[in-house]
């Protein structure tokens, strides 16, 4: 069965709240956004002036249910601040995080929600005892607490391996050089290191550390040969200084 993913906004009170969780949503690949006991959403609101492209599919499909809805018809994760609870008081314990969630949802199918509370409150206690898994998002112990937008942003870019299969980025994997190009790099940096005239007992141990520092930071084939370029003119300029000048005849 295919994971089915869906975000719930539980007594959100900010239209302006649920228009940047849409466009959270719409950012890292989710698409259905349940609302429990929303406001109304204008057209002309903060709701749709805050979701970005989002106001185009995921916001005005919203569907609104009911918090038991939810509960019956989905594997729920509750989202909650960090509330230092242990095994004596488990109402929000024990908890995981985000990353903990990703690991164990991409086990999964069927239908998850990913429940999120009010801006003020969050999810009640007779809310998290119905859900089944509760999640905190790690932060700082003098101010854990988030605002609604900012949680479901920071949930569902943790969580966005289980929507989305491809990034805008680049697929930098197929631009790193490969060991031939390397090779090559660490045979023209010898050849650097003679036309250098650089000490011979040096010249081997040297071409190791290069070799430990490009192992390190992987390389791209273009900036190995923009680095090659500096080696060719490097390379040319010392033998033009190398080479004595040539003597004039007597007038």
């Amino acid at each position: 069965m295919v994971l089915d993913i869906s975000i719930v906004l539980v007594g959100a009170q900010t239209p302006g709240n649920i228009g940047t969780a849409a466009r959270a949503m719409k950012n890292f690949g989710f698409s259905k956004l349940l609302l429990v006991d929303p406001p109304h959403l204008s057209r002309d609101g903060d709701a749709y002036g805050f979701a970005g492209r989002a106001r185009d599919d995921i916001l005005p499909n919203h569907k609104i249910v009911s918090f038991d809805y939810v509960v019956e018809n989905y594997h729920t994760i509750a989202f909650t601040a960090i509330t230092n609870q242990s095994g004596s008081k488990h109402m929000r314990f024990p908890f995981l995080t985000t990353r903990d969630i990703l690991d164990e949802t991409s086990q999964l199918s069927g239908s998850i929600a990913l429940v999120f509370g009010r801006e003020r409150i969050g999810l009640t206690n007779v809310e998290i005892a119905k859900l089944d898994r509760i999640c905190s998002i790690p932060a700082s112990s003098d101010y854990p607490t988030l605002n609604l937008g900012q949680a479901v942003t920071v949930a569902l870019y943790e969580l966005s391996p289980l929507s989305l299969s491809e990034f805008h980025h680049p697929d930098l994997e197929s631009d790193l050089a490969t060991p031939s190009e390397l090779e090559d790099f660490y045979a023209h940096f010898s050849s650097l290191l003679s036309a250098l005239d650089y000490p011979s007992q040096k010249h081997g141990k040297t071409l190791r550390l290069i070799r430990r520092v490009l192992g390190r930071t992987h390389p791209t084939s273009r900036e190995l040969n923009t680095l090659r370029g500096v080696f060719r003119r490097t390379i040319r300029n010392a033998s033009h200084t190398a080479s004595p000048p040539e003597e004039k005849d007597s007038p």
